[in-house]
Order: C-alpha cells, then structure tokens, then sequence
C-alpha cells in the first residue's frame, strides 16, 4: 500500500451478511495509529455493538486491541496484545494458537481488512499469507484464521486484492483506495464514507 496518511474519520455501509454500520476514526500516535471504531448491526435476526480501539505500529503490525460488544444477554471485554512479531496474549494469557499473526481481524469491521494491505505492501502480480486473531461479532471469541491476499491490477484509481479465507470457503476481490481502506467488500460492506 502507499505511504498516503490515513483519513481522520471513514464509514461503512454492511450489508447482506449482515445489516448495520460501522465508524472508525484515526489518530496518529508516536508508534503509529490508534483506530477507534464501532459497529452496530443485525445479523441472523440477532442485533448486536462491537466498539473497538485497535493500535497498530509504523509498519501496521497489530500492537493492541480493546474490543467489547454488547448483545440482548449481557457485555463482554477482550484485551489483545501483540508484540509485532507474531506472539499474542488474550486477556493476559499466553495464545499460542496465534503464533506468527501480525493482524487482528474483527468479524464485525470491514476496515480490519486494511491492516493487511497496508502492512504487506504488495507490488502487482505479488501475493502473500497473512494470518490473522479473528475475533467473533458474536462472543468476542479468538481463533487463527489463515488469509491469503494476491495484488491484481488496479481499476480507477484503486488497488485491487482477490482475497481468500478458506476455513469459510470465502473468496471475493476487494477494492481499496489510495490510503489503504477497503471501498469494497462484496457480500459484507460498501463504503459510506
């Protein structure tokens, strides 16, 4: 991805997985960026709100995350914390599942999606691995999920990602801007602004 900085505020329209929105604001920090970002949506006839603070550093490895969501049966917290280097804690414990992920990826938010994008900055024609913390909208639980990025040629301005998550059988090309945000997800978001 470029060097461009991001924007101080983006949004997302989610739809047919899910339907709901989600606002994320950006702020630069010495280590590089605090993302605060909230999503509020109904999916499968079951409302629910994840607010998330997510710091990631220069090179867009995931620092930390605060994530906390709120159902029709109560609240729950979750705090993430990564040494960049692929080593992650779970509320204070050890996640060895997690081993060598340098991105977190909410279920709930379409902008954890650039994360990868912008860390592994890849030219055309280049793909890589990126594994990454999922976090369920659900129950806030964490498991490895192995994504698979490959740069295709850019349309309109935009860069150009055929995407994949096997353990979903999932594969879509996303369509990004030139700071590194996904414009578009098919089947989960739209940008809105």
């Amino acid at each position: 991805m470029t060097a461009v900085p991001m924007p101080s505020a983006a949004a997302w329209h989610h739809r047919d997985a899910r339907q709901g929105f989600e606002v994320v604001y950006f702020h630069a920090v010495e280590e590089g960026y605090r993302i605060d970002g909230h999503t509020a949506a109904v999916e499968n006839g079951q409302p629910w709100v994840v607010q998330y603070t997510i710091l990631v550093d220069a090179r867009w490895a995931t620092r930390r995350a605060s994530v906390t969501g709120h159902w029709f049966t109560g609240t729950r917290k979750i705090d993430i914390e990564a040494d960049g280097h692929g080593r992650w804690h779970i509320d204070g414990a050890y996640a060895s599942a997690l081993d060598g992920c340098l991105d977190v990826d909410l279920e709930s938010s379409s902008m954890t999606n650039a994360l990868p994008a912008r860390r592994l900055a890849l030219r055309i024609g280049d793909q890589a691995s990126a594994p990454a913390a999922y976090v369920r909208a659900l129950d806030l639980s964490v498991d490895r999920l192995e994504q698979r990025y490959v740069r295709v040629t850019d349309e309109d301005g935009g860069q150009r990602y055929d995407y994949s998550a096997p353990a979903f059988d999932f594969g879509c090309r996303l369509v990004y801007d030139t700071a590194g945000l996904p414009l578009h997800y098919p089947g989960i978001a739209i940008r809105a602004f």
